[in-house]
């Protein structure tokens, strides 16, 4: 619900940070529970504002990172075809372009289960993962590649430029998005870059978020959502410069930001281009933001009655994708088991467990399947095409599907 003008210290500039949406109680969003647990849930307090400075919009309240990012982590990259192909055009760009030099070097921050790293790899070419939740890395060993179990930070950063010199490339995807620490990380990056070195990364844009009224996209994991703007403004803030914009359909819409050291590179047309959309659309303005916040209240609103109504008559209900963002919308919204009977997911760690905090049942894909349920709310919305592809046979047995953005509707 949007809130009064709560003030908080940014975490990039230290300017003031005025909240205008208040998700309320949450859990941890990737906490899945054994049915018989009896170990207390964590929950903190999900609100979102922006810095009056800077731009940045972030969480107003941080989780503890080793709270969030462990042995247990669930989330494999590699578990979407479409993120698969994703990662793979992401390293042969790199090495037709940066990599394209003697001895190259590639540092990822937050590799996962090591999906983009294999291609460099099988180019031969010298890499390093940084992945703090050992699981997943584990997996990534497994498929031979180098991978150290430590966050990203300005020490561990430093030591690996003692041992194996600078990387022309630093690059991460859904991480930069989750460090409540920015000054540590710029820190690193500028220790272990290269004189001409990029850091890349790439994460969920405010832009579509606001456009789609994608709230799902805010939960604990996801501190910062950026836009062009202020990472403009926190590149310059540690002495870095934003040179290069890529808009990306993947995970409900996301930017790829490029950038270097100031004065090194100038600015491709793409970032002036992104900057003007942004002023174009009011993207920074707080009434923008607050009006993003009414929709998301509409859109609670109308997702819980047709919920409620569906199940009033007798329909069964069913979700489809235990995704991290599925936490806050099922915490917010205040849908349980009541509602939506259970959520299928094909990752191993989630099945057979309960959601966060609301604690739905969470099954195999097989159990949709047997028999299937009249509707399935759609979690894993940013994979709607794959997962419909994949579930014809669902829809041809009279099935429908439930989207919450960017509006309330049965597909």
């Amino acid at each position: 619900m949007p809130t009064e003008s709560v003030a908080v210290t940014c975490k990039v500039c230290g300017g003031r940070v005025h909240e205008f949406l208040d998700l309320g109680r949450q859990p941890l969003s990737d906490a899945f529970r054994e049915p018989d647990s009896d170990v207390p849930e964590f929950f903190f307090r999900l609100a979102v504002g922006r810095c009056e400075a800077c731009a940045m919009v972030q969480l107003t309240e941080s989780v503890p990172r080793e709270k969030m990012f462990h042995e247990d982590y669930p989330y494999h990259s590699s578990g979407s075809a479409v993120m698969r192909a994703h990662f793979a055009s992401v390293a042969q760009r790199f090495l037709d372009t940066e990599l394209a030099v003697a001895d190259p070097f590639i540092v990822e921050m937050g590799c996962n289960d090591g999906v983009m790293l294999s291609t460099i790899k099988q180019a031969g070419v010298r890499h390093l993962g940084f992945e703090p939740s050992s699981g997943v890395a584990e997996a990534a060993r497994a498929e031979g590649i180098r991978v150290r179990t430590v966050f990203f930070e300005e020490a561990t950063a430093a030591q690996v430029r003692a041992e194996e010199g600078p990387a022309q490339v630093i690059y991460a995807a859904n991480t930069m998005c989750h460090i409540p620490y920015p000054a540590s990380i710029f820190r690193g990056v500028d220790a272990l870059l290269a004189p001409d070195g990029v850091f890349v990364f790439e994460d969920p844009y405010l832009g579509d978020l606001v456009a789609k009224t994608s709230f799902d996209q805010i939960y604990d994991e996801h501190f910062f959502l950026f836009s062009g703007h202020s990472v403009r403004a926190m590149a310059e803030h540690y002495g870095f410069e934003l040179v290069d914009v890529d808009r990306l359909p993947v995970h409900g819409g996301e930017v790829r930001y490029t950038l270097a050291r100031a004065g090194r590179r100038a600015p491709s047309p793409a970032v002036a281009e992104l900057l003007a959309e942004e002023d174009a659309d009011g993207l920074s303005d707080m009434q923008t933001l607050r009006g993003f916040a009414d929709s998301v209240l509409r859109i609670r609103d109308d997702l819980m009655e047709l919920l409620r109504r569906l199940r009033a008559e007798g329909s069964v209900v069913a979700a489809y994708g235990a995704t991290a963002k599925s936490a806050t919308v099922t915490n917010f919204c205040g849908i349980g088991p009541e509602l939506v009977s259970y959520v299928c997911d094909s990752t191993p760690a989630k099945q057979h467990r309960m959601t966060p905090g609301k604690h739905i049942p969470v099954r195999p894909p097989a159990a949709f399947r047997d028999p299937y349920p009249d509707y399935a709310l759609l979690f894993a919305w940013n994979h709607a095409d794959e997962i419909m592809g994949k579930e014809r046979e669902f829809r041809r047995c009279g099935g429908q599907w439930i989207s919450y953005v960017p509006d309330v509707r049965v597909l």
